[in-house]
């Protein structure tokens, strides 16, 4: 009766994918705090009312049946 070979296992370091692993779920730094400038600012402002009131506008049409499809608005999340 023929037996197959058993492999030997050895104690051996981690592989670098496993060190990778690893890192990838250490805690990162803590973010540093954005400055911006008033101007800077007051455009953040404007786009975000220009985005939020293409959004109501696309919900309005969708609603008259103006805009085929699926239309998910983002409003209020």
């Amino acid at each position: 009766m023929a037996t197959t070979p058993v492999k030997k296992t050895s104690s051996k370091k981690a592989s670098v994918s496993e060190d990778a692993g690893r890192a990838n779920r250490e805690r990162p730094d803590e973010p540093k705090p954005y400055k911006a400038h008033k101007e800077e600012l007051l455009k953040f402002y404007r786009d975000m009312l220009l985005i939020r009131r293409f959004e109501e506008k696309a919900g309005q049409l969708y609603g008259l049946g103006l805009i085929g499809g699926f239309c998910h608005l983002y409003i209020g999340q």
